[in-house]
C-alpha cells in the first residue's frame, strides 16, 4: 500500500511545530476611534497607527507586553467612534484567525455579550478564538472573566475592561509548557485586595483574578469562565492550558484533512487506516512534546458510530463482526474517536516537612 504521504507529511510537521507556535499567539483587538478606521496588522509597538487616540495606542502597548514572550501579532480593527455593538469588527474578524479577542477598552456589557455570542457562533463552526472580557460571566471554556479592579500602574488607575489587552497578550505569550498561573504583571504596583476566601471564591466561580503576593502582582490561576461541568466538559476544561491545546489539536486535525484527505482519496478501509495511522503519529509528536502524556493517546475506527450509520442506511449488522463494520462500506462518512491526555502544569504544591 502507498499511503497518503501529503497527509502524513503534513501530521508529522504539525506535531514537530506545535510547540513553537504556542509561544507566541495572535491577539486580535476591536477598538472604536474617530482615526485610521479599518484593520491594521502589527508586529510590533512601532507600528501602532499614530493617528489613534492615546487611549487607544496604550490599550494595544499593553497588548504586546506577553509574558514569556510577547504575541506574534496584534491584529487591531478601528470601528468608527459612533459604532455600536462591535458588528463591524466581529464581521471583519470572522476573515481572521487568531487565539484572543478583545474589545475596546470601554466596552460595555452588551457588547461583551455580543462578542461571548460571536465567540459560541464561531465556535459551533469549527473555528477556536477565544476572548478576554471583563466582568463576564459567561460559562464558557472559550471566554476569560477577567475580574479584577483598581489595577494601579503608578498613581494611575485601570478597570479591568482597560486592562483585557495585557491579559490577553500574557495568555497569548504564555506557551504550552507553562501556564499563566502565577505571571507576574511586573507593571502593576497593586490590587483591590481580596482576602484568601474570596480569591478562592472568585476563582471557583470562573474569574481570572490578580493578587499582590506582598512583592509582585500576578495571575492568580489561569482559568476560563466555565462554570458549568458534565461528562463532556470536566473540571480540566476549566483550565486555559488544556484548553489552549484542546483548540491546537482540533483545528490541526481539521484543517489538515481538509488541505490533504477529504475530497482526494477514495474513501476504503485501507485509506481510513492511513488517515488514523497519520494521527496517531500526530499524538506521538505531542507525547513527545511533553503536550500529551506518553503512551496514552489512541485513535481508531469507531465501531458503535459506524454501526448507527450502516443500520441507518438499511444494513443488517445483526451478524457482522466488528471487523467487519470496521471494513464496511460508508460512503463518504469517516468515523472515528480518539482518547489522550493533555498534561497540565504544576500549579499546586504539597510538602510536608518532618523534623
Amino acid at each position: 500500500m502507498g499511503g497518503l504521504p501529503n497527509i502524513n507529511i503534513s501530521f508529522t510537521t504539525a506535531a514537530s511545530t506545535a510547540v513553537a507556535r504556542s509561544e507566541k499567539g495572535i491577539v486580535a483587538i476591536i477598538l472604536k476611534d474617530a482615526a485610521a478606521n479599518g484593520v491594521h496588522i502589527l508586529t510590533s509597538t512601532s507600528q501602532i497607527p499614530a493617528a489613534l487616540g492615546a487611549n487607544n495606542k496604550a490599550y494595544i502597548a499593553r497588548a504586546f507586553m506577553g509574558y514569556v514572550n510577547p504575541p506574534r501579532k496584534v491584529i487591531v480593527y478601528v470601528e468608527p467612534a459612533t459604532a455600536e455593538n462591535l458588528t463591524e469588527g466581529l464581521a471583519a474578524f470572522s476573515a481572521q484567525v487568531f487565539d484572543y479577542l478583545v474589545g475596546p477598552p470601554d466596552i460595555t456589557a452588551a457588547e461583551c455579550e455580543a462578542v461571548a455570542a460571536w465567540i459560541a457562533a464561531q465556535r459551533a463552526l469549527g473555528n477556536v478564538p477565544k476572548a478576554v472580557l471583563p466582568n463576564s460571566a459567561s460559562n464558557s471554556e472559550a471566554i476569560i472573566n477577567f475580574a479584577a479592579a483598581g489595577i494601579m500602574i503608578g498613581t494611575a488607575e485601570f478597570t479591568a475592561a482597560e486592562y483585557c489587552s495585557r491579559i490577553a497578550g500574557l495568555i497569548a505569550g504564555t506557551p504550552f509548557s507553562i501556564s499563566c498561573t502565577y505571571a507576574p504583571l511586573t507593571e502593576v504596583a497593586d490590587i483591590d485586595r481580596l482576602t484568601k476566601a474570596e480569591m478562592d471564591a472568585a476563582i471557583d466561580a470562573g474569574k481570572l483574578i490578580l493578587y499582590y503576593d506582598g512583592e509582585k502582582t500576578k495571575v492568580a490561576r489561569g482559568v476560563n469562565s466555565l462554570t458549568t461541568l458534565t461528562d463532556a466538559k470536566s473540571a480540566s476544561f476549566q483550565k486555559i492550558k488544556i484548553i489552549e491545546a484542546v483548540d491546537l489539536i482540533n483545528h490541526d486535525i481539521r484543517m489538515i484533512s481538509q488541505d490533504s484527505y477529504i475530497g482526494k482519496y477514495s474513501n476504503t478501509y485501507d485509506n481510513k487506516c492511513v488517515l488514523i495511522a497519520a494521527i496517531k503519529d500526530y499524538f506521538k509528536g505531542l507525547e513527545n512534546s511533553d503536550i500529551l502524556k506518553k503512551d496514552a493517546s489512541t485513535v481508531g475506527i469507531d465501531v458503535e458510530a459506524q454501526e448507527a450509520w450502516l443500520k441507518a442506511a438499511g444494513t443488517d449488522t445483526s451478524d457482522m463482526t466488528e471487523a467487519e463494520i470496521k471494513a464496511a462500506n460508508t460512503g463518504s462518512q469517516v468515523f472515528l474517536k480518539a482518547t489522550m491526555s493533555i498534561l497540565d502544569a504544576i500549579e499546586d504544591i504539597a510538602l510536608n516537612i518532618t523534623i
